[in-house]
């Protein structure tokens, strides 16, 4: 889907919901917000799931801040 169909969706979505009565509106925020929270929590186990692979092949790196902006500065990203 191009950034333009996604944008104009949106703006209907949008426009959709400005039609509403406030306490539509209300209640679709309280409905989305609690689809959004379930969502994320779906996703944890996943994510979890992941990063106990990664720690098992070995791919996690402990260290401080310090170590870490070391690590920027020695590589060779262009953050620029």
């Amino acid at each position: 889907m191009s950034k333009t169909t996604q944008t104009s969706q949106f703006q209907q979505a949008l426009e959709a919901v400005e039609v509403l009565s406030l306490e539509d509106r209300a209640m679709l925020l309280d409905i989305l917000q609690n689809r959004l929270r379930q969502e994320r929590g779906n996703e944890l186990p996943k994510e979890v799931a992941e990063v106990r692979q990664e720690y098992a092949e070995g791919n996690v790196k402990f260290g401080s801040v310090a170590d870490f902006m070391v690590d920027l500065d020695e590589s060779d990203w262009n953050l620029l």
